[in-house]
């Protein structure tokens, strides 16, 4: 039985991130890169960013001009939030189902992008993080909240990230809200003598976005109870550790149908 290739675009080519996934379609069998995106990069093939030999997809500098050029099941992107959402409705336009692990989507955006998906009977994905020892870190958040309601969340990236708090963060705290009634934490007459010092407020508990030279991605759960703390925490240290999961985002996506908020839901 000869499978075909699952064909995929990679927007953001020349990015950090973007480099990854490259580098890890070329490296399996079971995909097939046809198309990059890399808007300053010039007509250069896409097999430079991976340092991998000549591939044959010379990159495109408009996500238009790539679809044009190749047929693609699946795109993936890794660029900015305020691109975000038009690659994602242009992906859709041209039947090709969005991986997006750029956050910044409002859930109007979402609930738009989970219509148009079903209407051209294709699937996509939103994921704030493809780790899989975050999805992890996220989950057993969610149930210790059940048990330990006052909780705050701490997270950590590079002073270059462009969105606070991180699209994990929220994430995060949208798992814990489902299952947390609303709290209001702390002294009922507490003041921030200097303003933000408390963090952002989300569902009456606080999100707290530290931005540092020298730090990749973490996050840190913390839960509060009489005599007693637990902290829940996930390290990542190199960029590598979410292709794994980008992997299997791909090829679980060509059989969903609808826009997927979370890679918790196909991780199965």
């Amino acid at each position: 039985m000869i499978l075909v290739a699952i064909k995929v675009a990679v927007i953001g080519a020349s990015g950090r991130m973007g480099r990854e996934v490259v580098k890890m379609v070329l490296e399996d069998e079971a995909l097939e890169l046809v198309a990059a995106v890399a808007p300053s990069a010039g007509p250069v093939d896409a097999g430079v960013f991976a340092g991998k030999a000549n591939t044959g997809v010379i990159v495109s500098a408009t996500i238009e001009e790539a679809f044009s050029n190749a047929k693609a099941d699946v795109m993936v992107d890794f660029t900015v939030p305020v691109l975000a959402y038009q690659h994602t409705k242009v992906a859709i336009e041209h039947g090709v189902r969005p991986i997006m692990g750029t956050t910044g989507f409002t859930p109007e955006q979402i609930e738009e992008l989970d219509k148009l998906c079903q209407e051209k009977g294709i699937g996509g994905l939103i994921a704030p993080n493809f780790s899989i020892g975050a999805i992890l870190m996220m989950k057993f958040a969610a149930e210790a909240s059940k048990y330990l309601p006052h909780v705050e969340i701490i997270e950590y990236h590079g002073d270059q990230k462009l969105d606070a708090p991180s699209g994990t963060s929220i994430k995060t705290a949208e798992l814990i809200s489902q299952v947390r009634q609303e709290l209001r934490q702390g002294n009922p007459n507490e003041e921030e003598v200097i303003e933000g010092a408390r963090g952002g407020y989300y569902n009456g508990f606080r999100i707290h976005s530290v931005r540092l030279p020298g730090v990749f991605a973490q996050q840190e759960v913390v839960f509060g109870g009489y005599g007693q703390t637990l902290k829940i925490r996930h390290d990542s240290y190199d960029r590598a550790g979410y292709m794994p999961g980008v992997n299997v985002a791909v090829k679980k996506v060509m059989n969903y149908s609808g826009m997927i908020y979370g890679f918790e839901h196909v991780m199965d």
